[in-house]
């Protein structure tokens, strides 16, 4: 019997009781916080460019889905485009709306990202040309460098053709025919700045993104 017993104790102290020091609770836990901060802090550049992405992507679709429904359709389709409050909404209709109609469609912006022209624009040539930088929402121009602009609507004809509403909707002759440009951005940053622009005759839209270019910034094709 008092083998066994300082066997027990012999066996006790080669085998210490298992577990965790709070010292050593309390390490592993500030690692964990460190690193999950660094992860937030590493992510937050990456969520607020796909706000930006998310935006372009949601103007883009809007203006393809009225060009698409003229054309399948044979009615034209306006797209309004509205920034006076956030979130920045579009919407999508026939210019000639049917009761009980259900082809209108809404679009909203992400609330951190708007259409602007920030002021870092008009040192920057216009994408295609249209308008001087300075407008955010900029349709009505009857061919890129003319005057005109400033419009907020843009219709698109059963041809695949853009005229603005001074039109009334019509579609009536390629003397109508108008384009113009769109700028967003997220804040105050020149270089999250988007732009597509609309070519009256064709309907043809394209996108473009900012670049720092030496001292200045430069549009590029997307």
């Amino acid at each position: 019997m008092e083998f066994n017993r300082r066997r027990g104790k012999a066996e006790e102290k080669r085998h210490p009781a298992s577990g965790f020091s709070l010292l050593e609770i309390a390490v592993v836990l500030a690692l964990t916080i460190t690193v999950s901060l660094i992860s937030v802090v590493s992510l937050v550049p990456v969520i607020n460019q796909q706000h930006v992405n998310n935006a372009y992507n949601t103007t883009m679709a809007a203006m393809r889905l009225a060009r698409d429904n003229a054309a399948a359709q044979r009615t034209a389709y306006s797209v309004t485009f509205f920034n006076s409050s956030v979130p920045n909404s579009i919407f999508v209709q026939p210019t000639v709306v049917f009761q009980g109609d259900q082809s209108s469609v809404s679009y909203v912006l992400p609330p951190d990202v708007t259409f602007q022209a920030l002021p870092a624009l008009a040192s920057a040539p216009p994408p295609d040309g249209y308008g001087s930088g300075t407008a955010a929402i900029d349709f009505g121009y009857q061919a890129p460098a003319a005057t005109g602009g400033g419009q907020t609507q843009i219709i698109f004809c059963p041809d695949g053709s853009a005229q603005n509403s001074s039109g009334g909707g019509s579609c009536l002759g390629m003397n109508n025919w108008s384009g113009g440009v769109i700028y967003l951005a997220r804040g105050s940053d020149p270089l999250s700045s988007r732009a597509l622009t609309l070519w009256g005759g064709t309907g043809r839209i394209h996108g473009w993104r900012l670049y720092a270019n030496g001292g200045g910034y430069q549009w590029l094709r997307q």
